[in-house]
């Protein structure tokens, strides 16, 4: 397929690409600590998407605090959408939680995107134990959590498992809520709870595969099939080439495309998706 042929069929799926920004990287020896600020200018200046920031308490890296890092994106831009990418829900009290959704809906102008994840083991349990959280039960207290959360975002009367009564003030609008992860489980939640789903580095193949099994899963609890997200794909670092792959991904189902930085630079990552942002 040529270029121009991509363009036109990823234009035609209305494909989104967002970048991450410069917070954390899974290599502890090369972490991707940059201007925040920077990142997130230069991403809607270049017309791209969405920002979207990881989280933790204790990585295998040097992180930064997720919701400090969406005000900050949220306070130098006007248009570009800000996510967590993602949010670990059972790692906090839901209703703080939904505390700083809320805040950041308010302060962003209703331009969050809820990621919602339960930890990649390969971090351990370090900051779950430092949280006073529970590690091994942090699926089902995501669950937990995803059930109570609208309510609570948008300020109505909720009672927490513990009977705990409470309504948050102000109320505010609910984000969209994207589960990832590449499990059985994780597809299930995000058809039952979600209104999209996030893997990483899925082939076009696999999420045809996989939009499938969320149109099934979804019509067994009667709601619509999550979109889809896909985090870090393997592209090419030919642009006309990456383009091509972008259509592939949109031809098979998928909604969004996330980049990465790199370790040699936040800037030359960016510039790289400003120029496929071009071909969109």
């Amino acid at each position: 397929m040529a270029a121009g042929a991509a363009a036109r069929s990823v234009a035609d799926m209305t494909l989104q690409l967002g970048v991450i920004l410069p917070t954390s990287s899974p290599d502890p020896e090369q972490p991707i600590l940059g201007d925040v600020r920077a990142a997130a200018r230069f991403a809607e200046a270049a017309g791209l998407e969405s920002v979207w920031s990881t989280d933790h308490l204790v990585a295998s890296a040097p992180i930064l605090d997720s919701t400090v890092v969406l005000a900050t994106a949220a306070a130098v831009t006007d248009r570009v959408r800000i996510g967590y990418g993602v949010l670990l829900l059972a790692l906090r009290p839901v209703a703080w939680a939904a505390k700083q959704i809320g805040a950041l809906q308010y302060v962003s102008e209703n331009r969050l995107l809820l990621g919602v994840g339960t930890g990649n083991p390969a971090h351990g349990d370090v900051g779950w134990r430092a949280a006073g959280a529970s590690f091994a039960d942090r699926g089902q207290r995501t669950d937990e959590a995803l059930r109570l959360l609208p309510d609570l975002v948008a300020g109505k009367p909720v009672t927490l498992t513990d009977g705990t009564e409470l309504a948050l003030s102000p109320g505010a609008t609910m984000p969209p809520i994207l589960v990832a992860g590449d499990g059985p489980r994780a597809r299930r939640r995000a058809a039952e709870y979600a209104d999209g789903w996030i893997t990483i580095g899925a082939s076009p193949t696999r999420i045809a595969a996989s939009a499938r099994e969320l149109t099934t899963l979804a019509e067994g609890f009667r709601r619509t099939t999550p979109t889809i997200t896909v985090v870090v794909p393997p592209l090419s670092t030919v642009p006309a080439q990456a383009a091509d792959q972008l259509a592939e991904y949109a031809t098979a189902g998928a909604e969004r495309v996330i980049l990465a930085p790199s370790p040699a630079g936040w800037e030359a990552s960016y510039e790289f998706a400003a120029e496929l942002q071009q071909s969109l």
